[in-house]
C-alpha cells in the first residue's frame, strides 16, 4: 500500500522541486529578493531587507589575468619554447570571430544580454526541464566566468583541492556565492569585456585553455579566422571537453555541434543556408600539439634549459621557488634571448657529427659567446632530451655549472677537466710580470718535489709535488723531444707541460690565481661554501686542468684575451615583458678590467701560433681553401684522453669545443677506442674538438667580426733571443729519459687533483 503523501508537494514533481528551491532560498536567507530582478534595478522599502542581507555576502572576487603561455625566443624573434602550466593565450575580442562569440552564447546563455549576472528565468526553466527528466545548467555565461576565475586562482595558488566544479562539489553557500559575486562582476564590468574574459580563461582541453588555444590545437588556426562549424564544435565542447572532444569522439562531438547550429539558427544568428552547409560539414581537426617546456623546444633545448633556471634562481622573479615558477609559467612572459639562430644550427649540426651513431655515448659540446658583450650566441651538445631509438638523450646541460643545469644538485655534471687550455692563464701571468715570450727556460726539468721554492704571495699553500723518488710521478710531456730548452712561446705553442712548470716556477702562483679569478675561471661543481668555487692554482695539478670546468666559464675567460683584456660576465636574456608589455628584469652587459690590454695582446699573439704552427696547427679554420683569418686558440687534453677541448676566439666571437666522456664520474679513458668508425689510441684535442671548432668558427666568426689582434708591445716579443732562464736550484731538477709511450697507469694522490703530468695538448 502507498504511503500517504501530498503529490502537490512531492518533490519529485516539477511543483515539488519548484517549492524545494525556493524553500531553500529562504533558509539561505532571502535569496529571491536578490535574484529575481538585477541589484541594481531592486526598489522599495519590502525588498530592502533583503537586498541588504545579500549585500553582506562575500564580493571579494579579484579578477586578475588568467594564465598565460611564456615564449621564450631567439634574438631574431623566433620561438624557441613556450611554458605554461596552462597553454593559454590570451587575445582580445575583436581579435575572436563573430562565430564563437554567438555560437558560445547561443549554447550557453541566450539571454546574456538581458539578464544583470544571474537569470532567474535561465534557472526556473532549467528546474523545470530537470523535474521533466532532461538535466539542464542554469549558470549564466557571467557565473561561469566567475567559476573560472576563482578556480584559477586557487590552481595558481597550489589548492588544486578546493576547486570547485559545477554539479559536482558545490554547496548552496558556493552558488550563493557564486551568484553575489556574478551580480557585482556585472556592475562592474562591460558585457563584452565578460564574455572577452570568459572564452579566454574557459577549458576545453588539458592542452587548450581560452579561445586561441583550442583555435591552435584542434584546427591550426587562429580564434579570429575559426569558421561557422569550427566555432560551433568548440562552443558545444565546453559543456563536456571529454565527451565531446571531436578526436576521441567525433560522433558526440558532432550532435553537439549540430545542436549549436540549431540553436544559433533559432536565435537567427545564422541564415539557413549557412546552417545546412555547417552541418553537412564533418567533424575534421587539425591537431597542433601544445608543446610545454624547453624538452620540446624547437631548437637549443639546453640553452632554454639554462635560461629557465637563470629566472627560476632570481629573486626578483618571486620570494621563493613557488612564486618564481608561477610568475614564469603563469605569467605570460616574453624573453628575448641572446641565442643566434643560423649560429646555433652550425653548433648542432658540428656537435651532431663528431660521435655519429654513438652507441658508446661519447660527449660532445660546443658554446660561443660575443667577447665585447657576454651574450650567448650558441650553445649546443650531441644527445636528445628524450630516449629515442639510435639517440644518445641526457637531461643535463654539458655547457654550464650544475647550478645552472640541475638546481642545487651537487651530483651535475658541472664541466670537465680542461686540461692544457689552463696554460694561457700561466703564460699570461709570465707577461703580467714583465717578462719576454722569447725567454728560454729549460724544458727537461720533470721533478718538483715538496721542497720546491714556489713563489706564492696568497694565503693558500701550495699543494702537490712531481717526484718519481717521492711516491708520485714525474712530470710528463705527450711526445719525446721536447725535454729541452726552448722559448715560453714555443713551450705554449706546442704545449708542452715542463715548459709551463718552468714558467710557473719563476712567477708568483698568486698571481696566476688573481688571473684565474679575473677572467671568471670556478669550478663547476658548487660545495659547501660557494656556489663557484675557486680553481686553486696554487694546487700544481691546475697549472695542467684538473678541476672540472664548464665550456661556458672557458669560452668566456677565453673572450677576455679577444676583448683587450675586459671579462664580460656571460649573459643569455635580453629582455623580459609581461603580458601587458611591462619590462621585468633581465640581464645587462656587465664587464670589468681582469687582464692588462698588453697583455691579453700578447697572449693572443701567442695562441695564433697555437693555430700557426703549434698543437692546433692541424684546425686551422678557414673560409676557403684558400683564405684563412685572425684567430687565436688553445688545446687541451687531460691525462686519460677523457676530455679534450679547443678554446679559441677571433675579435668578435670566443667559442668552447668539448668533447669526451659525460657519463657517470667521467672516468673513462679516450684511449684504444673507435668513435664514428675511426679507430684513436689515443683522442687529442686537436682530433675531435678541433674540427668541431674549426669548421663553425669557419662558418660563424666572420658573421661576427674577424679583424686584425692588436699587437703586443715589441719588447713582450721580441725580449733577449739569446737569454736562457734556469729553475731555481732544488734537489733532484735533472733531466730524465724519455718517459714511455704507453698509456700512463694511476698514480697515488698527490694533492694534484688527479693529474699527474701527463696531460697532453
Amino acid at each position: 500500500m502507498a504511503t500517504g503523501r501530498n503529490p502537490l508537494f512531492d518533490t519529485a514533481t516539477t511543483l515539488g522541486k519548484i517549492l524545494a528551491f525556493l524553500g531553500v532560498s529562504a533558509i539561505c536567507g532571502v535569496l529571491v529578493a536578490g535574484l529575481l530582478v538585477p541589484a541594481a534595478a531592486v526598489s522599495g522599502s519590502t525588498a530592502s531587507g533583503s537586498i541588504q542581507f545579500f549585500d553582506t555576502l562575500p564580493a571579494e572576487l579579484q579578477v586578475d589575468p588568467p594564465s598565460q603561455s611564456t615564449k621564450i625566443l631567439a634574438s631574431d624573434g623566433s620561438v624557441i619554447a613556450n611554458l605554461f602550466a596552462e597553454n593559454r593565450t590570451r587575445v582580445s575580442l575583436d581579435q575572436m570571430s563573430p562565430y564563437i562569440k554567438d555560437a558560445i552564447i547561443s549554447i550557453e546563455d541566450s539571454r546574456f544580454y538581458q539578464h544583470g549576472g544571474v537569470d532567474t528565468t535561465g534557472i526556473l526553466r532549467a528546474l523545470v526541464s530537470t523535474a521533466r527528466g532532461n538535466k539542464q545548467g542554469a549558470s549564466t555565461i557571467t557565473q561561469q566566468y566567475v567559476n573560472n576565475v576563482i578556480n584559477a586562482s586557487l590552481e595558481a595558488e597550489g589548492k588544486s583541492e578546493d576547486v570547485k566544479l559545477n554539479g559536482v562539489n558545490k554547496g548552496v553557500g558556493d552558488k550563493l556565492r557564486e551568484m553575489k559575486l556574478s551580480i557585482a562582476l556585472e556592475k562592474k564590468f562591460t558585457k563584452e569585456q565578460i564574455l572577452e574574459g570568459y572564452l579566454n580563461i574557459v577549458f576545453f582541453n588539458r592542452d587548450a585553455y581560452g579561445i586561441e588555444a583550442a583555435s591552435k590545437f584542434f584546427f591550426s588556426t587562429t580564434a579570429k579566422d575559426l569558421t561557422l562549424p569550427q566555432a560551433a564544435l568548440l562552443a558545444g565542447l565546453v559543456n563536456s571537453p571529454s565527451y565531446y572532444d571531436p578526436i576521441n569522439h567525433p560522433d558526440n562531438a558532432k550532435v553537439r555541434r549540430d545542436l549549436v547550429l540549431s540553436s544559433m539558427l533559432n536565435q537567427g544568428k545564422i541564415k539557413k543556408a549557412d546552417y545546412d552547409a555547417a552541418v553537412a560539414t564533418p567533424v575534421e581537426t587539425k591537431v597542433t600539439p601544445a608543446r610545454q617546456g624547453c624538452a620540446y623546444a624547437a631548437t637549443a633545448p639546453y640553452f632554454c634549459d639554462y635560461v629557465l633556471h637563470l629566472l627560476l634562481n632570481n629573486p626578483a622573479y618571486g620570494a621563493d621557488a613557488t612564486e618564481r615558477e608561477k610568475k614564469v609559467f603563469r605569467g605570460g612572459l616574453t624573453i628575448t634571448t641572446t641565442l643566434d639562430p643560423k649560429a646555433q644550427g652550425v653548433a648542432q649540426t658540428q656537435v651532431d657529427a663528431s660521435a655519429g651513431a654513438n652507441p658508446d655515448k661519447w660527449g660532445a659540446a660546443l658554446v660561443s659567446v660575443q667577447p665585447n658583450s657576454g651574450k650567448i650566441i650558441s650553445m649546443a651538445q650531441n644527445t636528445v632530451w628524450f630516449p629515442a631509438d639510435g639517440k644518445f638523450d641526457q637531461t643535463q646541460n654539458f655547457n654550464v655549472d650544475a647550478k645552472d643545469a640541475n638546481g642545487n644538485d651537487l651530483n651535475g655534471l658541472g664541466g670537465f677537466q680542461p686540461g692544457s687550455t689552463m696554460k694561457p692563464f700561466t703564460f699570461a701571468e709570465w707577461l703580467n710580470e714583465g717578462k719576454s715570450m722569447n725567454t728560454q727556460l729549460n724544458g727537461a726539468v720533470r721533478r718538483y718535489p715538496q721542497n720546491f721554492p714556489w713563489k706564492n704571495t696568497c694565503p693558500t699553500p701550495t699543494v702537490g709535488w712531481y717526484d718519481s723518488t717521492n711516491g708520485t710521478k714525474d712530470l710528463q710531456n705527450a711526445e719525446d723531444g721536447y725535454y729541452k730548452y726552448m722559448s715560453v712561446l714555443d713551450g705554449l705553442a706546442n704545449s708542452i707541460n715542463t715548459m709551463t712548470f718552468a714558467s710557473a716556477a719563476q712567477v708568483d702562483l698568486c698571481g696566476i690565481q688573481k688571473i684565474v679569478d679575473a677572467v671568471g675561471i670556478h669550478a663547476g661543481l658548487p660545495n659547501a661554501d660557494s656556489p663557484n668555487p675557486k680553481v686553486k692554482m696554487t694546487t700544481l695539478g691546475n697549472l695542467i686542468g684538473s678541476t672540472q670546468t664548464a665550456p661556458l666559464t672557458m669560452a668566456s675567460a677565453f673572450a677576455t684575451f679577444a676583448n683587450d683584456g675586459k671579462y664580460c660576465e656571460p649573459i643569455a636574456i635580453v629582455s623580459v615583458t609581461d603580458q601587458n608589455g611591462a619590462q621585468l628584469p633581465a640581464q645587462a652587459t656587465s664587464c670589468r678590467d681582469a687582464v692588462k690590454p698588453e697583455v691579453a695582446r700578447g697572449v693572443a699573439y701567442a695562441m695564433q701560433e697555437v693555430l700557426n704552427r703549434g698543437s692546433g696547427s692541424l684546425i686551422q679554420p678557414r673560409i676557403s681553401t684558400k683564405t684563412n683569418f685572425p684567430i687565436a686558440g688553445k688545446t687541451g687534453t687531460n691525462d686519460t684522453n677523457g676530455s679534450t677541448w679547443v678554446a679559441g676566439y677571433t675579435t668578435g666571437l670566443a667559442t668552447a669545443t668539448w668533447f669526451g666522456d659525460p657519463l657517470g664520474d667521467q672516468s673513462r679513458a679516450g684511449q684504444n677506442i673507435t668513435v664514428n668508425g675511426k679507430f684513436y689510441k689515443g683522442i687529442d684535442g686537436y682530433m675531435i674538438a678541433g674540427p668541431q671548432f674549426s669548421n663553425y668558427m669557419a662558418q660563424v666568426a666572420p658573421g661576427y667580426g674577424t679583424n686584425p689582434f692588436p699587437a703586443p708591445p715589441s719588447n713582450m716579443v721580441n725580449g733577449a733571443p739569446a737569454t736562457r732562464q734556469t729553475t731555481p736550484s732544488t734537489p733532484n731538477l735533472s733531466p730524465l729519459p724519455a718517459p714511455s709511450t704507453a698509456a700512463p697507469a694511476p698514480a697515488p694522490s698527490n694533492g694534484n687533483s688527479g693529474n699527474n703530468g701527463n696531460g697532453k695538448g
